[in-house]
């Protein structure tokens, strides 16, 4: 063996070890954390100095069944009965499955995989017809969440049951993929004397918070008048339905769906935003279209604690400029006279900054909030912001990643950075690893196209104090790179040295090469029993 393959095998075997002493680290939720920072603090692999086209790119890809529009979910040390212990990532995809990989591609086939149809008895996704939004089907298109505690995954399902639509939550052992706490539960309310609607879309990521999952719907492509909802349900038991809100009892519309974006929390309120529909908490009414809303979980039942509505929501919903077109990033405790604040944008050009111990509710002739920036292109924001070390990660529609610096709670009034390139049609939700406040990357997925079975997504990293130092591209290394097809709204995970990648057809795992991934991938002939 030559001395540089074994030098290469000493530094490789070196990494590994250096890993297993390190803290062991998750991703169990959306954007990593109930405030939806979509920061990872403990990347002590990825640097500022190895991610670059020469010793960073794709290692392997999972074929999967059904587009991936969930972001992967990341569990270390899981023990899978009669295989091994693994460091595990899951999936769950369109055609109603959730898969369990070896996250670190010992292991080349499912290490489970567990399906919520049977054409043979008639349960399949469902078609979406003629709705552009999502096709060729939709099954599970919510994050799921993950309670390490319990080992249990909770994902929700929407299949066609002989013509009939039926929408389920399901608490599934992370070591097994077998039902649990009474699942699956049919998910079903009636509120005001209106009925939740089963061919609504439930997009929002789920979250867990203090033994009840909570997730949100919205509905696509709706040629009829619709509602919003927000569910939450017992941890332990899936049966029991804890809260059901309806946004809009009296009116229509509202849908909660922020682009795939999961509720937040403090620990104590839930904070979303609703998309175009009927308003009147103004004067009384119960009606929360267009608004940002701040939910306070009690017994069997939701209130309103606290919102914001823009004062031109009525233009808004008139012209579809849904606020709720994103998600929201609640901001770690700041300094100045606003010192717990969220970050939220729409369709429209403004971000706002909103305070959420006095969000400033609406008022005809002005907006009470703490800031709004006007930036971004016409089309306003799909995505959500991203949050590290006092800045603020944000991409619009059509337009350049941009950087905010946050100073006593504000932005600043203009990006302090951009990347070099502009993002197409919906743009990125930005992903952050760090070693503490060192060897700061932003991530970003690049979607090349939205049509099926399109061009590859681009993954790309930038340095998070400025984005226009552009570290890596996945289209720098001709094919070498290459991902599956393009999803809109796709977030990367970024942990333990990887980064995993849902497309249209495959999960695709990026990380540092090593000699052997190199020869492999210039065509090299590789000695026997080696894997790249």
């Amino acid at each position: 063996m030559r001395t540089t393959s074994v030098r290469w095998l000493i530094l490789f075997f070196l990494t590994l070890a250096l890993q297993a002493l390190a803290p062991a680290q998750s991703v169990l939720t959306w954007h990593n954390d109930n405030a939806r920072t979509g920061q990872n603090l403990s990347e002590s692999t990825l640097t500022l100095q190895n991610v670059n086209s020469s010793t960073f790119g794709k290692l392997f890809s999972y074929p999967v069944e059904g587009q991936i529009y969930t972001q992967p979910l990341y569990v270390p040390q899981v023990t899978i009965p009669n295989k091994g212990t693994f460091n595990v990532v899951y999936v769950a995809t369109e055609h109603d499955q959730v898969y369990a990989f070896d996250a670190d591609g010992t292991v080349t086939t499912p290490l489970w995989q567990t399906s919520f149809i049977n054409p043979s008895k008639g349960i399949t996704t469902v078609n979406p017809g003629n709705c552009d939004s999502l096709q060729p089907e939709v099954g599970i298109t919510g994050t799921p969440v993950i309670d390490p505690a319990t080992g249990t995954l909770y994902v929700t399902s929407e299949t066609a049951e002989n013509h009939t639509i039926v929408q389920r939550l399901h608490a599934v052992d992370i070591t097994t993929g077998a039902e649990k706490f009474n699942g699956p539960s049919i998910i079903q309310a009636t509120v005001n004397g209106v009925s939740f609607d089963p061919r609504s879309i439930q997009r929002t990521a789920l979250l867990l918070l203090s033994g009840t999952i909570y997730f949100g719907y919205a509905y696509l492509c709706a040629p009829r008048p619709y509602n919003g909802w927000v569910f939450g349900y017992n941890a332990q038991d899936v049966q029991q339905q804890v809260g059901a809100f309806l946004t809009t009892p009296t009116g229509s519309h509202g849908g909660v769906w922020q682009s795939g974006a999961g509720l937040a929390s403090d620990g104590s309120y839930l904070y979303f935003m609703t998309g175009d529909g009927t308003f009147d908490l103004n004067t009384g009414g119960a009606n929360t279209g267009m608004s940002m809303l701040k939910l306070k979980p009690t017994a069997r039942a939701f209130s309103v604690a606290d919102y914001f509505t823009p004062n031109v929501e009525a233009h808004y919903s008139e012209f579809d400029r849904d606020l709720g077109s994103g998600g929201l990033l609640l901001l770690p405790h700041q300094s100045g006279p606003h010192p717990n604040e969220m970050i939220g944008a729409g369709k429209a050009q403004a971000i706002f900054v909103v305070d959420r111990d006095n969000m400033g509710q609406y008022h005809s002739n002005s907006n009470n909030v703490v800031q709004i920036v006007l930036h971004g292109t016409a089309q306003g924001y799909f995505g959500s912001p991203a949050y590290w070390q006092q800045k603020v990660y944000y991409n619009s529609y059509n337009d350049y990643l941009s950087l905010y610096s946050v100073t006593n709670g504000r932005l600043s009034s203009a990006p302090i950075s951009k990347s070099p390139e502009k993002y197409p049609a919906f743009g990125c939700t930005p992903s952050i690893s760090s070693n503490g406040t060192n060897n700061g990357i932003v991530w970003c997925l690049q979607p090349s196209t939205l049509s099926q079975g399109g061009p590859a997504v681009i993954l790309r990293a930038y340095d998070a104090n400025s984005l226009a130092t552009e570290l890596y591209s996945s289209d720098q290394s001709g094919t070498r790179d290459q991902a599956g097809p393009a999803i809109k709204f796709s977030v990367p995970t970024v942990i333990n040295g990887k980064v995993y990648v849902g497309t249209q057809t495959e999960l695709d795992v990026y990380g540092l090469l090593t000699q052997d991934t190199k020869r492999h991938s210039r065509g090299e002939t590789l000695p026997q029993n080696t894997i790249p």
